[in-house]
């Protein structure tokens, strides 16, 4: 059975959490609308994915909407002493699935009582504020957000703060309030343009977590991918994550999957070895879109 420690841990607030974790957001409907496609299958990945070592769980209110937590309080509570659920605040769902921004003071405060009630939960292990829009983040300012989700931290509501599609200098306007414990940012091989924040954010110790990890590459960059993926004996997401591990050591992952074959390929990544000459050719899949 793959064991996720094989892949190291890092200190998220408080508490130490292996690398390799769980995203829930596919256990929703198509789109992350709706109900999942198998109810029993979603139960069954997430006590997998708990009994293979994961004890870091990435959720929201907006999944669904609704429709993650619910999954993850049914099929783990109570709660094992060591597992971390993250979860995000900041947008809402309309009725024909849009996904709208919800940064108000208000919005906030009743996110928050959401997630407590959904996940079953007295306080929240972590709770990140996303920001931004589709296309990445924007810069405008995040005082009264952040303010009132630091309201609710000193009301020993959430434990812990982080950050999701900002900018380096959002990332600071909040630790001018509040202490911040991780950012979740689009990053992968392709896609680079956190190559320094990473680097500062380590130098801060605070965790890193990319999402989309095979997202926004182009037909040359898949191939080149696919082509180590081959020589490997793995697959491109396997590669992919394997590469992320090697980053940055306050990198955490949370590859996300509805299927139990699909949760184990990507478990496995963490035992992915990856050669000298091989992460110079996962490099090079990203050189031309740093930015």
């Amino acid at each position: 059975m793959t064991d996720t420690t094989t892949a190291g841990a890092f200190r998220l607030g408080d508490r130490s959490v292996n690398r390799m974790g769980y995203g829930a957001m596919q256990l929703a409907g198509p789109g992350v609308f709706g109900p999942p496609k198998d109810h029993d299958a979603a139960l069954a990945v997430l006590r997998e994915a708990v009994a293979r070592g994961v004890n870091h769980i990435d959720t929201s209110d907006f999944y669904g909407p609704y429709v993650t937590n619910k999954l993850i309080s049914e099929a783990l509570h109570p709660y094992p002493d060591d597992l971390v659920i993250v979860t995000k605040v900041g947008a809402f769902r309309g009725d024909d699935a849009s996904w709208n921004p919800a940064l108000a003071p208000a919005d906030i405060v009743k996110a928050v009582h959401d997630n407590l009630g959904h996940l079953g939960l007295d306080a929240l292990d972590v709770v990140n504020l996303r920001v931004g829009g589709i296309e990445g983040p924007v810069e405008a300012s995040i005082e009264a957000p952040f303010t009132a989700l630091a309201e609710l931290q000193r009301q020993g509501l959430i434990r812990h703060l982080g950050l999701s599609n900002v900018t380096a200098a959002q990332l600071e306007q909040a630790r001018a309030i509040a202490p911040v414990v991780c950012v979740q940012n689009l990053f992968n091989i392709a896609r680079r343009a956190d190559d320094a924040f990473i680097d500062q954010l380590a130098g801060q110790g605070i965790a890193y977590v990319p999402f989309f990890p095979l997202g926004g590459f182009v037909p040359v960059q898949s191939a080149a991918l696919s082509e180590v993926a081959t020589g490997l004996g793995a697959t491109p997401m396997q590669v992919a994550l394997a590469w992320l591990l090697r980053r940055a050591p306050n990198i955490l992952l949370i590859p996300g999957t509805s299927s139990l074959a699909h949760l184990r390929e990507n478990l496995a990544a963490s035992e992915i070895a990856l050669s000298a000459a091989v992460l110079a050719e996962l490099d090079a899949i990203g050189a031309a879109t740093v930015r």
